[in-house]
């Protein structure tokens, strides 16, 4: 099965996407401390996928330029800038995630959970979401052999349609479409995921320090 998930170009990069969102819907269903481990366990099964299909998606490579720094910090402004004007949708990740009042008799419990949402967030989604949305949907959507899709140059009814699942994916809908279009415009011009996957990475480990320090805990 794992030979066959590293050698077909569909799976590799859905697979690993529909488990970690399987995971996620679990996460929503075991309550308000089991919600904590279910992450725990979704990450430490993310870093196993990762490990095990990095090799089959060759575009799928860290790429740090100013460029995508500037995306990241760009779009976690939009996603903090925007939160009070707009209606947001249901999540299915479950209760409000804040191991400080979950965990209050343990400090040191809480600060991990909080490393490991920080972890999970900036080095494993960015890679299995990149892959999923970017390098699969938006060719799947034009071609079925979607490796004769070249992912440089915009294709327009796939950029759009593509950033509006992935922003209606969030409860910060939004903020989530602007950010797709965002991270698919630094794809559509380089042609690879690395410096999407780092802007993406970005914005996410700030949010995660905006979150600790404002208290701005619907973000998670």
């Amino acid at each position: 099965m794992i030979e066959r998930l590293k050698t077909s170009p569909l799976l590799v990069r859905v697979i690993p996407f529909l488990v970690f969102l399987a995971l996620t819907v679990l996460q929503g269903q075991v309550g308000a401390i089991g919600q904590f481990w279910v992450y725990l366990l979704k990450c430490i099964v993310g870093v196993w996928m990762l490990w095990i299909t990095w090799k089959s998606v060759p575009e799928m490579r860290w790429e740090l330029t100013p460029r995508a720094i500037g995306v990241g910090v760009l779009v976690c402004s939009l996603w903090v800038f925007l939160d009070p004007y707009y209606p947001k949708l249901g999540s299915v990740a479950g209760p409000s995630w804040n191991p400080f009042t979950t965990f209050t008799e343990s400090a040191a419990l809480a600060w991990f959970f909080f490393a490991v949402r920080l972890l999970g967030s900036t080095l494993i989604v960015p890679p299995l979401e990149e892959a999923f949305y970017r390098s699969f949907l938006y060719r799947a959507i034009l071609e079925k052999d979607f490796l004769n899709v070249s992912l440089r140059g915009v294709k327009w009814m796939p950029f759009l349609v593509t950033a509006c699942v992935f922003g209606f994916a969030h409860t910060q809908w939004l903020a989530g479409v602007l950010c797709g279009v965002f991270f698919q415009a630094l794809v559509c011009r380089s042609g690879r995921l690395g410096e999407a996957m780092v802007a993406h990475a970005i914005t996410n480990a700030l949010l995660a320090v905006w979150i600790v320090v404002k208290g701005a805990w619907q973000f998670w």
